[in-house]
């Protein structure tokens, strides 16, 4: 019996639900349907893939980032190691084409016999070999070889060498550089400017740069005078302390825990690589940027120095130190003579004459001034020697006339300010430019003895003034964080420069163009007159007291709290030489001649360099 038509067409339907919910497998060419449940769920996972391989990338990317900034800091110090070991080349084929001329010279003095005997010993000491070289370094380095096979096997650079700079595979220094005689270290070369210093330098208080890292203030002193933040409320604690003498622009305190050595990490700013590498110690012999040149854009590089940077006419090999004047008072201000015959001593209400050439002897004058119990902040000479102005924490100046039989006080020049910092003479001698407690800069006529004008701008004590050779400008700086420009001939002010610390000390390249600054904060800054480049210099562990420019504008010099006085290459910064005192060097000058350098420190004396070319 068969189904009827009806009970067939319902079984027809039921099949059809029943394939509507639950689908077989898709034939070929038939298209793929999901529901809105599977369709966001496979989205969610197509989403958290992404997510997971975004991740990743950025993982990976900041992986990359890192290694950026390992790779530039290791191109920085392979930089410097390369031109450090160019110069140490160039330096020792100079010694030893020297010792040549040197022998040649001395040969035909000596028998035939003795002759050939020197020249055939000379002969045999040019003969270095390859053996004899490793076994050199060997002997002063025992376990170079073995790291440098480290590296070599690695294809990394050396993290692992403590007492080594970072060397690469690339960078490592040809074996014949390694044994030129150095005494302690085989790259210890590169840890000073070549050139500078002699070995009986040490007597005269000159130090190699690897000892001047070593020599360092502690750190408990290096954080006590670290550079304050413009949000605290104590910015201006120079202008307040003036009157106890507290203040590091003029005196060191005797009490104050000396200086000790230590080969401890130095801040980031000592070596110069702050922007390109993470906090790390740094081997007391490792090569550090001190100079960088920053860009308008505020891009900061480390400076190649030209190869002529330490060497030429006009340009220091070191100073030696020649006399010291027993002052009894701190010594905050100094000045020598035109020509170089008399050096004047600046401490608590007198100011004493020297004779250069008798320092063991006792002052040829004494002159008494600013009520005798107020201490002198600078002393100037015009250039004809016959006058002398004084100024400090009182509100006159005095004028000496040093041509009489006796010098005596011939005009006394009184402002409205309570202190004088800084004083300046016009090239023709007719005026005198006193930078005041007030921010006010006065400008005096010397002839009629009176107050013709006053710069007013900043906006607190005028600290420090420079005039360029032609007279016709005037460059001052201050507390406030500013150094100004002024024109004089349209008595105006020109160009402002902020900074983001006090400025104690500054000076006009005489033969134009660069302006050297001495801050609060350590730093030596070299400003272009005209355009926006200029160079930051790091030597100083604490704030820049003074800084004078050598005639011939080769070359400057700067003291600090840190008891160290330092000779500069101009502009770029090269560093000369350097001096550690055993106080805080308050005040510099150097002689017409360029001849010498006399410096007043904080243990009540003035030192006299002799500057050796």
């Amino acid at each position: 019996m068969y189904p009827s038509a009806g009970a067939m067409n319902a079984a027809a339907a039921a099949a059809a639900v029943a394939a509507a919910r639950h689908p077989g497998p898709p034939q070929p060419g038939q298209p793929i349907k999901f529901t809105v449940g599977e369709s966001c769920d496979r989205i969610k996972e197509e989403f958290n893939f992404l997510q997971a391989q975004y991740h990743n990338l950025k993982l990976e990317c900041e992986k990359l980032a890192s290694e950026k900034i390992e790779i530039q800091r290791h191109y920085v110090m392979y930089y410097e190691m390369s031109y450090g070991l160019n110069v140490e080349m160039h330096k020792q084929t100079e010694i030893a084409k020297r010792l040549n001329a040197i022998i040649a010279q001395i040969l035909p003095f000596l028998s035939q016999e003795h002759q050939q005997q020197v020249a055939s010993a000379v002969e045999r000491a040019k003969q270095v070999t390859m053996t004899e070289l490793n076994a050199i370094i060997g002997q002063q380095r025992p376990d170079l070889p073995r790291l440098l096979q480290q590296m070599h096997a690695a294809h990394l650079p050396a993290h692992g060498a403590p007492p080594l700079p970072l060397l690469g595979q690339g960078a490592l220094p040809p074996a014949g550089l390694l044994g030129l005689g150095v005494p302690h270290h085989p790259l210890s070369v590169l840890a000073k400017p070549p050139d500078l210093h002699r070995p009986d330098d040490k007597g005269n208080g000159i130090s190699s740069a690897e000892e001047r890292h070593r020599n360092s203030i502690s750190p408990g002193e290096r954080e006590k005078y670290r550079t304050r933040s413009p949000a605290e409320p104590d910015h201006k604690k120079l202008k307040k302390e003036e009157k106890d003498m507290g203040h590091e622009l003029v005196v060191d305190d005797a009490s104050e825990e000396p200086t000790s050595p230590h080969n401890g990490a130095p801040s980031p700013r000592e070596n110069g690589l702050d922007k390109l590498q993470p906090k790390k110690e740094h081997p007391p012999h490792s090569p550090r940027a001190y100079s960088f040149h920053v860009s308008a854009e505020g891009q900061m590089q480390p400076v190649p120095f030209p190869p002529d940077a330490l060497m030429g006419p006009g340009i220091p090999r070191h100073a030696r130190q020649v006399s010291a004047l027993a002052h009894g008072e701190v010594v905050c201000a100094v000045t020598v003579s035109s020509p170089t015959k008399y050096v004047y001593t600046g401490g608590k209400g007198c100011v004493k004459v020297w004779d250069i050439s008798q320092p063991s002897k006792a002052p040829v004058s004494q002159l008494d001034c600013l009520q005798r119990d107020n201490y002198i902040r600078s002393v100037k000479l015009l250039p004809d020697g016959r006058t002398l102005i004084v100024g400090g924490e009182a509100s006159n100046l005095s004028i000496w006339d040093l041509a009489s039989p006796t010098p005596r006080i011939k005009a006394e020049l009184t402002s409205s300010a309570p202190a004088c910092y800084a004083l300046a003479i016009s090239p023709d001698s007719k005026v005198c430019f006193s930078c005041c407690s007030d921010g006010n800069i006065a400008v005096w006529d010397l002839h009629n003895q009176t107050l013709v004008r006053q710069f007013q701008g900043h906006t607190d004590g005028a600290s420090c003034i420079d005039i360029s050779a032609d007279g016709t400008k005037l460059w001052t700086g201050g507390l406030d964080n500013t150094v100004r420009s002024w024109d004089l001939r349209e008595g105006r002010q020109l160009q402002q420069h902020d900074f983001s610390s006090q400025i104690f000390s500054l000076g006009y390249c005489p033969t134009g163009e660069w302006l050297a600054v001495g801050m609060e904060n350590s730093n030596v800054e070299v400003l272009h007159a005209v355009k926006p480049d200029k160079y930051q210099l790091h030597l100083h562990e604490s704030c820049v007291l003074s800084l004078r420019f050598a005639s011939c504008g080769k070359w400057f010099v700067s003291t600090g709290k840190d008891n160290l006085l330092n000779a500069w290459r101009t502009p770029y910064g090269a560093s000369i030489f350097q001096s550690k005192e055993s106080s805080s060097v308050l005040s510099c000058d150097i002689s017409s001649d360029d001849k010498y350098i006399v410096t007043g420190s904080g243990d009540k004396k003035a030192t006299v360099y002799e500057v050796i070319y």
